[in-house]
């Protein structure tokens, strides 16, 4: 399994909202709004590193109220 953290900002007054919806996504563990420079953290996971991809640009990024994400896979080092 990969697991990543994806970085969401979004639009103003749109954070929790856009963590609700992301917390019902298949293959999205946690997804809570936060502060600072990024607006909704979320913790997911997939089979291999091409289903992260096709998770984040079509079931995460397609949210309404995303404006930029950045996914961060976590490596064992």
């Amino acid at each position: 399994m990969v697991h990543a953290y994806i970085l969401i900002q979004t639009e103003v007054g749109k954070a929790a909202d856009v963590a609700a919806t992301i917390a019902a996504v298949e293959g999205v563990l946690k997804a809570e709004d936060v502060t600072g420079p990024y607006d909704v953290i979320v913790r997911a996971e997939a089979r291999d590193v091409d289903e992260l991809g096709r998770l984040v640009v079509a079931r995460i990024q397609t949210v309404e109220g995303i404006t930029r994400t950045l996914t961060c896979p976590i490596v064992r080092i």
